[in-house]
């Protein structure tokens, strides 16, 4: 809980509305095609389209916590999930 406040998303403040699957997949998307270029509130701002900011914020906390991004020491939004890894472990022999 104290690495979130670091990170600030704040979604306990706002009201927010859930985003839809392809809000999603855009943003996500969106963060793949351009890892480690913007931060946060830049992000929000070059997004394809438009939406609330508790909304972005609780995507990103999504993202987060399904660790499809990452936010370097500088504050840039970073993609870091990698298909080719997970393939490897879903086929990994387990004992």
């Amino acid at each position: 809980m104290e690495l979130q406040k670091q990170l600030k998303f704040n979604i306990e403040k706002i009201i927010t509305r859930s985003p839809r699957l392809e809000t999603v997949v855009m943003v996500e998307q969106f963060i793949q095609e351009h890892s480690g270029e913007f931060k946060k509130t830049e992000l929000f701002n070059k997004l394809p389209k438009k939406m609330m900011w508790g909304t972005f914020n609780l995507l990103l906390k999504y993202l987060w916590d399904n660790n499809k991004i990452g936010i370097d020491r500088k504050g840039f939004v970073v993609y870091v999930w990698s298909p080719k890894v997970a393939k490897l472990f879903i086929h990994k022999k387990r004992y």
